[in-house]
């Protein structure tokens, strides 16, 4: 049920900007990523690819994103800042847009600044292909899809 879960591109909500998590939204949190974990893995069981979901690609309008690479991170409230000058050309994909992939550039490093599950402040520096991935998820956060920063109009090809 929890590949389901996962919005599809087209769904107005993808393009709406997601509010903060409050104080008050704590509590929801772990089921907030539980949810996120298990649309992952599903997504991950049926297609052998992804790192991580914005909480807005199941519904969820809050600024939250999980990640699943070597072990989990959520992100809560993140925000990304300190862009290098210095971009790469990636082929984009997204949960949302399973067989499409999109060409488009990144910023080779960042920070990013977020709340952990127990509410610490975080701070790291990012390069690039992780880099490219919070600031694909953070995207999410502000309603923005990679078809929407992709080089030109034709910057697009099915995965096969």
């Amino acid at each position: 049920m929890a590949l389901q879960d996962i919005i599809l591109l087209g769904d107005e909500r993808l393009y709406q900007v997601a509010d903060p998590v409050t104080m008050e939204d704590v509590p929801l949190v772990a089921d907030w990523t539980r949810r996120l974990h298990e649309a992952l893995m599903a997504f991950r069981a049926r297609y052998q690819a992804g790192r991580a979901i914005a909480a807005p690609q199941i519904g969820i309008a809050r600024r939250l994103v999980y990640m699943h690479i070597d072990h989990p991170v959520v992100f809560i409230n993140p925000v990304l800042y300190d862009f290098s000058d210095e971009m790469m050309e990636i082929w984009d994909d997204c949960m949302c847009f399973p067989n499409l992939l999109v060409h488009l550039r990144r910023h080779r490093r960042c920070r990013i600044r977020f709340y952990d599950e127990n509410w610490t402040l975080r701070d790291w520096l990012l390069e690039d292909d992780m880099a490219e991935l919070l600031q694909h998820e953070c995207d999410h956060l502000d309603g923005i899809l990679a078809t929407q920063r992709a080089l030109s109009p034709v910057a697009f090809r099915w995965r096969v």
